[in-house]
């Protein structure tokens, strides 16, 4: 059974930051998945945001939130997070963690295999 959570969502100010954390259950190891983020605007696709590679050592950002957020994981804790700087009321929307097996530089939705619930940011102007 694998298990992804998402918290840390809000509301905050253009210009505030948030941070957002996944907590993930696995039935192999953590380090052993590529960890995502991606975001859904109401009445837009799925999009991605941002991923930590497999085994760690490397992340890739949307060029979109580029400089202003910053992925991080804790293999020993099981944990993915999205430090978001510098909000703009465009980065409003759900964001999803997510898991994928795949090496390399996966961002496409169908390359990852497990996703959490969601959970609400909300940038007021």
């Amino acid at each position: 059974q694998v298990q992804l959570v998402e918290s840390g969502g809000g509301l905050v100010r253009a210009g505030d930051s948030l941070r957002v954390s996944c907590a993930a259950a696995f039935g192999r190891t953590f380090s052993t998945y590529a960890m995502g983020w991606f975001r859904q605007a109401p009445g837009k696709e799925r999009e991605f945001v941002a991923a930590f590679g497999r085994s760690g050592g490397f992340t890739y950002y949307a060029d979109s939130v580029k400089g202003r957020f910053t992925i991080s994981r804790d293999n020993a804790k099981n944990t993915a997070s999205l430090q978001m700087n510098s909000l703009k009321p465009e980065d409003t929307a759900v964001y999803y963690c997510a898991a994928s097996p795949r090496w390399g530089y996966p961002k496409l939705l169908e390359e990852f295999d497990y996703w959490g619930q969601g959970t609400q940011v909300t940038v007021s102007s």
